[in-house]
């Protein structure tokens, strides 16, 4: 038998190099701050939270999810998903049945005790609870890697990256506008400034009047808002995409005239699901928030 020629050892070499790196263990850092590892890319993945299930779907890895929760409605394909329950009650009978290599949970919104329930089934874990904007895109591109989608997860990572850039550049410098956000009105409470809502207002040259308040939803009374005399009052509602949406527990505030907000009647509603949830869509979001920070600017007097 002939000895082997140099290149065709360097080849072989190149071969087994190339087949350990197909087989390499995947290690990401998850959004608690710990190591995620997988030994392949993820194949059945399981969604805990409807913002999850978009960062899935723009990361590539949407023929890959096997199972999600409630409100896991975006894109429409989401809808046929096989459902596990929701944020406040899992169906852990049925999530074993799926079988999943991954579970992506929503860090603050799945319930404690579910959560030590899952780490029973020694499934790998990833916990997303993305705090800024700019987290949305870090979302992507780890979860493109536990997934084998890097291309695609990167793509979206820039192109959402480059919409914050442009609505950064256009608005964040605009002349501040005093914002009080209503995530509901009985009781009556807000976002502080740690909520990444907190990061879109700013991005639209807004103010978060309570930004400064514990914990992330704080409660706060009508004499507080009142005092605080935003300019703006904004709510979420569902398909509410217009700047001149209204809702009955904005129009409550009309029985304050000399409020900032009523007396130039800036009172707004923008989608909750572009606006609420931390996932690409967001940037629609922001886009809405910063036409009515600056339909505001045009009503002063």
């Amino acid at each position: 038998m002939r000895p082997a020629s140099a290149a065709s050892l360097a080849a072989g070499t190149l071969i087994a190099l190339a087949a350990l790196t197909a087989h390499a263990a995947i290690t990401v850092t998850d959004d608690s701050g710990a190591a995620v590892t997988l030994a392949a890319p993820a194949q059945r993945v399981i969604s805990l939270a409807p913002h999850v299930t978009e960062l899935l779907y723009a990361a590539g890895g949407g023929s890959k999810i096997v199972g999600a929760v409630s409100y896991s409605d975006y894109p429409p394909e989401a809808k046929q998903l096989p459902r596990v329950g929701d944020n406040k009650a899992l169906d852990l009978e049925r999530i074993v049945a799926l079988k999943p290599d991954l579970i992506v949970v929503w860090r603050h919104g799945n319930a404690q005790r579910q959560l030590d329930r899952l780490r029973e089934l020694h499934v790998p874990l990833f916990f997303s609870e993305p705090h800024h904007l700019d987290d949305v895109a870090s979302s992507l591109t780890r979860l493109g890697q536990l997934l084998g989608t890097s291309a695609t997860a990167d793509a979206a990572a820039s192109a959402y990256r480059d919409d914050i850039a442009r609505l950064r550049a256009r608005y964040a410098q605009r002349p501040a506008v005093g914002v009080f956000y209503q995530v509901w009105d009985k009781p009556l409470m807000t976002l502080n400034g740690e909520h990444m809502l907190s990061d879109v207002i700013a991005l639209c040259g807004g103010r978060n009047v309570f930004a400064n308040l514990q914990p992330l939803v704080p409660t706060v009374s009508t004499e507080a808002v009142l005092a605080a005399n935003p300019e703006v009052i904004v709510t979420a509602a569902p398909g509410a995409t217009r700047p001149d949406t209204t809702l009955p527990q904005l129009d409550t505030w009309r029985a304050w005239p000399r409020l900032a907000a009523v007396a130039n009647n800036n009172l707004f509603a923008i989608d909750g699901d572009l606006i609420n949830r931390p996932a690409p869509r967001i940037a629609q979001g922001a886009r809405q928030l910063c036409g009515d920070l600056e339909l505001a600017r045009s009503r002063r007097k």
